[in-house]
Order: structure tokens, then sequence, then C-alpha cells
């Protein structure tokens, strides 16, 4: 492994456990945790740390991908397990990995990994009902979020200023798309997550209020303090009362100035905790990470 470019497992591991596994360990911000998250000196703290117990990431990208990453799927859940991780479950822009950690559990006894879908254009130009049913009916039954479009989406293009048009979720006037509210209900029947990915703020909001209308009983907002995706408070509220949970990563606690991403604006933590005490009951903490290019992550946000 190149270690100049790429972020190790260990540091990967040590990190996410700093994310999920400090922030979320009571119903507010610990003064402990945040202790850990803003000391410079955390290079082994968390080795036999009682914190890592229980601790699930549910958004990480692993390889193998169609862009480079820091970790394989297999090594990280060997990893994550002897660190005492509850549950992983992955995620691909691009490609299924629900069958791969049906592979990975048979390898690993006891793995607790499970898979996601995402709705990109590998998968068609337009949200695909027939790829999301298939990946509920894949043996197992590991698939348990399917990711509106990600990477693809029609506000990620829109946000880029590329010419060529994303997939939508709504239509023109506003509305949440036939294919996707069929989605929507193969999410209800199988009783797994529907996530609004990349969407903007406001088609996330009217994601979330059609599907609580259809029953999905598990709404998640993606990256909901994430660049163009930061959701205002209000947002945020409206959200929860249609029965979501947010979900905010703690990447942006890591790019920026002095990274390989440096394009966006590095988040505070203090910043971070302020979404998370909206409502810690609706809120959980994902990494967001695997990316190899945020190798040169300043010590002090680690």
């Amino acid at each position: 492994m190149d270690t100049d470019n790429k972020i190790s497992r260990r540091d990967f591991i040590r990190t996410s456990v700093s994310a999920g596994g400090a922030l979320l360990a009571s119903t507010t911000i610990p003064g402990q945790a945040m202790e850990l998250l803003q000391d410079p000196k955390n290079d082994t703290k968390f080795a036999n740390d009682e914190l890592l117990k229980g601790v699930c990431d549910i958004h990480l990208h692993c390889r193998p991908d169609s862009r480079e990453r820091s970790v394989d799927e297999y090594g990280f859940m060997e990893d994550a397990m002897a660190a005492g991780y509850c549950a992983v479950m992955f995620k691909s822009n691009d490609f299924s990995c629900h069958d791969r950690a049906y592979i990975i559990r048979q390898a690993l006894p006891g793995a607790e990994c499970f898979g996601s879908f995402c709705m990109n254009r590998v998968h068609g130009d337009r949200v695909n009902v027939f790829a999301a049913q298939k990946a509920v009916e894949t043996s197992g039954s590991l698939c348990r979020c399917i990711w509106m479009p990600t990477l693809d989406a029609a506000y990620q293009y829109q946000s880029e200023g590329r010419k060529e048009k994303g997939i939508p979720v709504q239509d023109d006037s506003g509305q949440v798309l036939p294919e996707v509210v069929k989605v929507m209900e193969i999410c209800a029947e199988a009783d797994i997550i529907f996530a609004t990915g990349h969407s903007s703020p406001e088609e996330s909001t009217t994601l979330v209020r059609k599907a609580h209308e259809v029953g999905v009983k598990r709404i998640v907002v993606t990256h909901a303090n994430s660049s163009i995706w930061t959701m205002t408070p209000d947002q945020i509220r409206q959200c929860i009362d249609l029965g979501a949970y947010m979900e905010y990563c703690y990447l942006p606690c890591l790019w920026g100035e002095g990274t390989k991403m440096s394009q966006y604006q590095r988040q505070s933590i203090e910043d971070f905790a302020s979404f998370v005490r909206i409502d810690p009951t609706r809120s959980f903490i994902s990494t967001d990470l695997g990316q190899a290019v945020m190798k040169q992550i300043g010590r002090a946000h680690v």
C-alpha cells in the first residue's frame, strides 16, 4: 500500500470510532467524546476502548469500487470486528455490495456486515425499479438500504455545472416521480432504509414527506450536514416530524485545506455537534470515509 496517498485501515478504524462511537455514546455530546475528537495526540487511545463496543457505521466506501478506495471490504470488516464494532453497512456509488456481504459473512463467522444499493447511472438514466426489486431479493436479504441517486443525481450535476442531466427524483412540477414512489414501496415492504442520496435539501424534504405517506418506516436523510446537501434546522425538524432519521457524516470535519479534498470547507467539531443536538434521538453519525485521497489529514482532526 502506498502510505503517502492512502489512509491506512488502522487510521480508518480509529477515525470511524471517534465519529460514531464517541459522539453518540449518549443522547448529548459527552465531554469525553469532545476531548477525544479535539485532542491531536489520539493515535493509540482507541485500542481496547470500551467506547468501541456496539459501534455501527452504515455509510463507508471500500474496495472493490469504481473509484480508488483506501481499504477493502473484507479487510475493513476484519478490523472492525477486532475493534468491537456491532455492524457495518457498505456503500458503493456504482455497484451492489449486499452480494459481497453475503460472501464476507461466510468467510468471517459472526460478521454483521450488510450492503446497500445506489440508484446511479450504471443502472440506467432513471431510477430503476427492477434493479431495486432484485437487490432486495438477493440471497441473504442483506441489502438494507436503497439510496436515491448520489454522484449521478440531477441536483449534483446541476451544482457542478455539468451540461448533461443527472437522474431526477421529481418532475418539473416538484412531484415525486412514479418510479421513485415504487422504490419507496419496495423499501416499505422489505422494511429497509429508503435514503435520499444526493438530492437537494428541498428535494429531500419532499421525498421524506412522500415516503412517510407510502408507509416507509426507515427513512434516512443522507449527510444532512455536508457541503451542498446541508439542511437548515427548520428543514431538519420537518423531516424528523415526518419520521425521518438524520444522517450526519464525519467526513466534512476532515476535508478542506491541507487535504486532497481542499475544494470543500472543513466543518468544525462544534458545528458538527450542533447538528446532532437538534434532536439526538433521531440522529446518527456515519463516517462517509474510504476516500484514498484523504491521507493528508491534519492530525489535529483525526
